[in-house]
């Protein structure tokens, strides 16, 4: 190995370096660079993942065949938009890709051992059967729609912010909010109605 490129490897300090420096130096063959990205920004991956996701092990699993996505992908990186932006993509369109495959919904298991009839703490429980009414509710929203509404209105972002994370132009993110409230508002009109539940 050259001398030059052994101390950079030895003299390599990730913490001085930029999220755009990191995955530059990645893709540059720098180890511990690509470590180092996910240090910074895996919890508000993981937390992306959840929220786009059916399930915690959905979760799971769209997250790293994102992160492998984003370890193979990363020289096609432009710089457009933040390295941080760009892995938000790339784990939102991982966890919609599995939502297609899986095409399946999962069902709110009211059994007895996981839903004890309420007795004397009917408040918690109703608190808990709005919650999950509101869940079913989300989760029965078409994956775009779902993806806009969380990003928007569960993480806070601007139409704006939404659009970049996602890649797509702002108006579409306004037209599957608007779309996805609406749809949630039906939802949880017939869901609220005790005779439609069963």
């Amino acid at each position: 190995m050259p001398r030059s490129i052994a101390y950079r490897e030895h003299s390599f300090a990730p913490g001085e370096y930029t999220d755009a420096e990191l995955l530059a130096a990645h893709v540059r063959g720098q180890r511990h660079a690509f470590a180092e990205l996910l240090r910074r920004h895996n919890d508000h991956l993981w937390q992306t993942a959840l929220r786009t996701s059916y399930t915690r092990e959905d979760a799971a699993d769209s997250l790293q065949d994102a992160l492998l996505a984003a370890h193979r992908t990363a020289a096609s990186f432009r710089a457009e938009a933040e390295v941080r932006s760009w892995l938000h993509r790339i784990v939102v369109n991982a966890c919609l890709d599995r939502i297609r495959r899986n095409k399946t919904r999962h069902a709110f298991s009211l059994s007895p051992d996981t839903m004890p009839e309420p007795r004397d703490n009917r408040d918690e429980m109703a608190e808990l059967e709005i919650s999950m009414v509101v869940d079913h509710a989300l989760f029965r929203l078409p994956p775009d729609q779902r993806t806009a509404l969380v990003t928007v209105d569960l993480e806070g972002y601007s139409v704006a912010e939404a659009a970049a994370l996602l890649g797509i132009p702002e108006g579409t993110i306004k037209s599957r909010c608007a779309r996805a409230r609406q749809r949630l508002k039906e939802q949880l009109d017939f869901l609220r109605d005790p005779g439609n539940r069963r």
